[in-house]
């Protein structure tokens, strides 16, 4: 079936396209055997289960996938009968989760259309509830497959992967988009993001992690939509800021986000720091922490979610440390201080990082303001702070934009950590020194004698 690819994709023009095991590339040994295990009791059991979404889009496109979700259409209890190591999640969306060990094959229910969708008898208050904007608030409401493919968000995330057969199933033209690198919402677009704005980052991730243009009417309406972010609760948002930003892609994903209007709903304090010419020393590190965490996880590195929030909020921190000193006569280290909690509590307000992240970020933060310590045992005690090795990292990553003094200070620290005892100890000693020297420069000269009055005759 032919398509123009700006239009918009109307599922009453579409028609089941099966696709059989010799026209895909899809083998049971790329699927995870936990998965493998759910699909088939699934199936004993007399339901259909499907493996569906991002599972077989990255096989098709020849990609490993970090998830496998199945889509059946067994209720979640029905499930939760046939598996002892279930559990059941979700108030706006019930799932199941099939536990074995650390991993998790999550199970969902087909689901159906809102208005004449079959809730789940047993549980007559799992229906289908909106707020006045069109968001929805509860979903429960099963359907049919089809229904299913429809009300997913994406058609290359709308595919079913059948065990019984070794068949894929597409019902919205998915294949062809996959073919055609396009990403494009099923349905009428502005509802579809009403109905969830998360979809929006959902669209620029995609793009972004596989290398995918956006669909013209998929696009059109999210700058418009965008502020609708602000309804979505913080702690969903820090979930999602990891997804978009520690992923791999994050460099090209900020560049997305910002482009349509969504990473200033994120990141509000940043975006007080944005110019037109993009280049200013909030913008530049936000580039550089990012590309350097796309650079680790290439590399299979463990990358600190709290390193990053201290990266990208470091200079509106600064200046608003700053403007609190100017305006309230604090000594700068105590308006530090101040501006510390007063930038992450804002933050949080709009992604929920949790405390165990924002606390991280403070002791790098303020292991800034002690580096210049070095006299005496500071140098020595200094590196025994927990967090010294990530507030040097800090340290360094700042030489690059701040000039001489904080590059010379950081490549002594650098020498510092290298050297044995002796050569530590000699270093303090000339610091020690310097300071001395200094202070001896700084003492107040001696006054001048008078000279003696004449005595009088």
């Amino acid at each position: 079936m032919n398509r123009d690819n700006s239009s918009t994709l109307d599922t009453e023009e579409l028609a089941l396209q099966v696709y059989q095991r010799q026209e895909h590339g899809i083998s049971r040994k790329d699927i995870s055997e936990n998965a493998l295990k759910v699909l088939y009791r699934l199936n004993k059991a007399g339901f259909d289960a499907y493996l569906v979404g991002g599972g077989v889009r990255d096989l098709l496109l020849d990609k490993q996938p970090k998830d496998f979700d199945i889509a059946t259409n067994a209720t979640p209890e029905e499930i939760k009968h046939l598996f002892r190591n279930c559990r059941l999640i979700g108030r706006r969306f019930r799932l199941a989760h099939i536990l074995f060990g650390r991993d998790v094959i999550e199970v969902a229910t087909f689901r159906g259309h809102h208005a004449d969708g079959t809730p789940n008898l047993s549980d007559k208050k799992q229906v289908a509830a909106q707020n006045q904007e069109g968001m929805l608030l509860r979903d429960n409401v099963y359907g049919t497959i089809e229904e299913d493919a429809e009300r997913r968000d994406f058609t290359i995330n709308a595919l079913y992967y059948s065990i019984k057969d070794f068949t894929v199933s597409d019902f919205v033209n998915g294949v062809e988009d996959l073919d055609n690198r396009i990403i494009r919402l099923i349905g009428d677009p502005e509802t579809r993001y009403r109905e969830d704005p998360v979809r929006m980052l959902r669209a620029i991730r995609f793009a972004a992690k596989l290398d995918m243009g956006i669909e013209e009417k998929t696009a059109a309406p999210i700058v418009k939509l965008s502020t609708l972010l602000q309804d979505i609760p913080a702690a969903r948002l820090f979930e999602e800021s990891l997804k978009l930003l520690q992923s791999g892609n994050g460099l090209a994903t900020y560049k997305l986000l910002r482009e349509y209007n969504l990473f200033q709903q994120l990141f509000p304090l940043l975006s007080e720091h944005f110019t037109e010419d993009q280049n200013s020393q909030t913008e530049q590190m936000i580039e550089h922490i990012l590309s350097a965490t796309d650079k680790r996880l290439a590399e299979d590195k463990r990358v600190n979610p709290a390193f990053m929030f201290a990266a990208m909020l470091w200079y509106p921190m600064v200046t608003r440390a700053e403007e609190i000193a100017f305006a309230s006569g604090l000594s700068y280290y105590d308006a530090f201080m101040v501006a510390s909690n007063d930038i992450l509590d804002e933050q949080v307000k709009t992604i929920a990082i949790p405390r165990r992240f924002t606390t991280t970020v403070r002791d790098i933060w303020q292991q800034q303001m002690r580096f210049s310590r070095r006299t005496g045992k500071r140098a020595f005690k200094m590196m025994e702070h927990p967090k010294f090795r990530a507030a040097f990292d800090f340290l360094e990553m700042r030489g690059q934009f701040e000039g001489d003094d904080i590059a010379e200070l950081a490549h002594w620290w650098d020498q510092f950590q290298r050297g044995d005892r002796n050569q530590r100890n000699k270093m303090v000693l000339q610091i020690n020194e310097g300071d001395k020297s200094g202070s001896n420069r700084r003492r107040r000269r001696p006054q001048r004698r008078k000279k003696p009055q004449a005595k009088s005759s």
